[in-house]
């Protein structure tokens, strides 16, 4: 059961504010592009170099930022107890373990030789 207060944001909503920040970060190298090429021999060199290696790494950064998609929500795990799987039927239906099963070519049912 999922509470109000526990509810995802709607998917149009996420991809929404996703977006937003993709389009941000853009904005932002597009500048640093464009901060290096007008300042490049008025600003000493390293800054250039920074604003150029801002324009390189951020599309890898946004696109990684974009495509994180929607945040998961912390539940507590679910846990099946292994003994209750490998347990025997309670119904009667048969033997869960195949080996308990009898050999039916061998005399009076046995489990074959021993």
């Amino acid at each position: 059961m999922i509470s109000i207060t526990s509810a995802p944001e709607p998917l149009a909503d996420d991809l929404a504010r996703r977006t937003r920040r993709y389009l941000l970060q853009m904005g932002i190298r597009t500048l640093c592009f464009v901060l290096a090429v007008v300042l490049w021999g008025v600003v000493p060199a390293w800054v250039s170099l920074l604003f150029i290696v801002g324009a390189v790494v951020l599309p890898y950064v946004a696109v990684l930022f974009a495509n994180a998609g929607r945040e998961r929500v912390d539940r507590a795990p679910t846990y099946l107890d292994t003994r209750a799987i490998s347990a025997r039927p309670e119904d009667g239906a048969g033997p869960a373990d195949p080996a308990d099963h009898p050999d039916p070519s061998s005399p009076r049912g046995s489990r074959g030789p021993r």
